[in-house]
This record gives C-alpha cells, structure tokens and sequence, in this order.
C-alpha cells in the first residue's frame, strides 16, 4: 500500500486528486494538507489534515506527495518534497517555465524520485476513440486535426487566482496543457507553432483565449521550396488547438480529416461533471459518453458520402494513477514522464513567444533534459 498526501483542497484537489487517488487500489489518501477549513476533514474524516507542508512532511510513511496547489508554488513545493525524498504528482501545467521544469527534473534524478504530471486527459473517453480512429487507418492520411475547448464565462472573475492577471493564470496554462499534451501524445513533435493567444472578454486581466497551430513535416502551409526530392506538397499535418471563454455554443470537441474521411466529436468528456456532482466512480460503466455525444465518421463508399456514429470509449482518470502506483511498484514504465510534460511547458513557451512576435517559432529541441 502506497501512502499518498495531497496537498492543497481547492478545485483541483477536491475534484480530480482526492477522490481518484481514494479509488485506486494500492493508493491511501493518507492525508490532505489544507492551511484553514475543514471542508477536507469532513469529506475524508479518517484521514490526517495537516496545516502545513512541513506537517505533511514530518510523516515519513507518506511516500507520495500530490500537489495541487495554484501553479505559481508548483515549484517550490515540489522542490521541497523531493529534497525531503517524496515521489510526487504535479498538477499541471508542470511549473511555471521549463526553466523550473529542468530543475526539477534534475533534482528528481539526482535524488532517484518519481516525478510525474497531471495530464489525465489522456485518459478521456473522446481522447482514446480518437486514437483509436487514427490506429485503424479509417481516416486515410490525416491532414488536418483540431481540437477545441470552447467555454462560456463572458465576465472575467478577477477575484480567482487564474484570472486575477498573477503569475501563473490564463487560459493558456490551464487548457492549453491538455490540448497540446494530447496532440504530442497523437503525433509527436511538432516542427514549428504559431499562436494568437489573447484576451476576448472586457475587463479580461489575463490570456481567456488562444488559437494555436503545430505543423509537422510536409505540411502544406510549408515552403515548398523545403520539400526534400520526390515529397510530396501537402504530404504532413496541421494541428489547430483552440480555447474560448465565449463560445455561447461550443464548436466540435474534435475534427479529424483525413484521405478517406472525416471524424467530428461535439461534448467534452463527461467525468469532470459526474465528480463535481459528487459521484465518486460509483456509476457503471464509469466515463460513459451519452450516445448524444458519439462522434460521427463520415467517408466515401461508391463516391457517395456514407456517415455514422462511432460509439465513444469510456474515459477513466484512475488510469493515471493506476500506472503512477504501478511505475512506484515497478510494475509498469511511467506513462507521463516528466520530459514529455517538459515539451508541452515547451511549447506553451513557444506558444507565447510566437504570439507577441506575431511569427511561426521552428521548434528547437536540443535542449531537451
């Protein structure tokens, strides 16, 4: 049995670690660390609420740390239970630069500890029919892939820490981690990005929207002139990932055209909504996609278009943690290595970088740690 502490109880702790880590066999929520309130000792009374991390800390049976915390004391924090010898989880985004990133992965090295992010959007149903759709062949050759996730807040809440203009908030960080984690676990390494990342809504203190392309080589949107011998123009893929806080009627979650046909995805993954509601995995089968939401796959049988719908797979957040405990056990190689979470803080980077220059950033990753 695995001890695990959380620390932090606000929406990420209380929503997404908490509860998963609870459901995961060979995972104890040993403790929750939660400065005042007592919102975390009532809905886990049998477990420790220390006020502190160096409370948390002072139990050395404790052998993972979560840190779910604002992301500007990802770092610190984190710094901290590693030095003090802990494996730990970070909530994405990874750190606030991956100037952090490295440091922490070094010190994560150095001291022979797991360190891992937070990127279960890997494990969203729509995410996995998608790869799936892409293993089958059904697309043909992919050429174009875009990604939303389209909300509906027009008036900026400046009191919350992710949209009161501080280190570490915007829409770029929070969402845009998912969508570009997900599109390098699809396709891999981009060769250049282009961004517009903005603010939309009056009032706005920091970034509530982006769109932002990965292209990868032979794409189209490149000079032709680059094309090796023999290539062909068009022969790569765009990636569009887009984020709204205005969207009073959210685009597709997914569209995927390949070759051979099309695939389109309304409605996000339903889990984030059923553990707000309080159902903590007790529904079956777990991350079931209304049949509302399946996607629809559109190809070309005897010239003529042919459409269907293609049945979602159950999504499963305790995947994440499943393998955390499985890699601790060494029983399994761990899934989200803290080098992939370094690219995506890579590309958030480059995402700003491209924004504020208004020009394509070619991708550099000789750095990579």
């Amino acid at each position: 049995m695995i001890r695990v502490g959380v620390i932090g109880f606000g929406f990420a702790g209380r929503i997404f670690h908490a509860p998963v880590v609870n459901a995961v066999e060979g995972l104890e929520l040993a403790a929750i660390l939660q400065r005042s309130g007592r919102d975390a000792a009532e809905a886990y009374p049998a477990i420790n609420v220390p006020r502190s991390v160096e409370e948390l800390l002072s139990d050395s049976s404790i052998r993972l740390v979560v840190i779910a915390t604002p992301n500007s004391s990802h770092f610190p924090i984190a710094r901290q239970c590693l030095l003090a010898g802990r494996d730990v989880v970070i909530d994405k985004p990874f750190a606030l630069n991956s100037a952090e990133a490295v440091e922490l992965i070094r010190l994560a090295r150095t001291h022979g500890r797991l360190l891992t992010v937070y990127h279960n959007r890997r494990w969203d149903g729509d995410f996995r029919t998608v790869l799936g759709l892409l293993g089958s062949g059904q697309l043909g050759r992919l050429v174009m892939y875009e990604s939303h996730f389209d909300r509906f807040r027009p008036i900026p809440d400046t009191g919350a820490w992710r949209q009161s203009g501080a280190p570490g908030g915007g829409v770029l960080l929070d969402l845009g981690s998912h969508l570009i984690d997900q599109a390098l676990v699809a396709f891999g390494l981009p060769k250049t990005v282009w961004a517009d990342v903005r603010v939309e809504r009056a009032g706005g203190m920091i970034d509530d929207a982006f769109d932002l392309c990965l292209r990868y080589p032979g794409s189209a949107a490149f000079d032709i002139r680059e094309a090796a011998p023999g290539q062909q123009s068009g022969a790569g893929l765009t990636v569009w990932l887009r984020a709204t806080s205005i969207a009073r009627e959210p685009g597709p979650r997914f569209t995927l055209n390949g070759t051979r046909g099309t695939f389109c995805k309304f409605g996000i993954d339903p889990q984030e909504d059923r553990l707000r509601a309080g159902d903590l995995f007790r529904s079956s089968p777990w991350g079931a996609d209304p049949e509302v939401h399946w996607g629809t796959l559109t190809e070309e049988v005897d010239g003529l278009p042919l459409s269907r719908r293609i049945p979602t797979e159950p999504g499963d957040y305790r995947c994440y943690y499943e393998n955390v405990r499985d890699a601790l056990l060494g029983a399994a190689p761990l899934e989200v290595t803290p080098v992939q979470a370094w690219r995506t803080m890579r590309i958030l980077e480059m995402a700003l970088e491209s924004s504020r220059a208004r020009r394509e950033i070619v991708c550099d990753w000789s750095d990579e740690p």
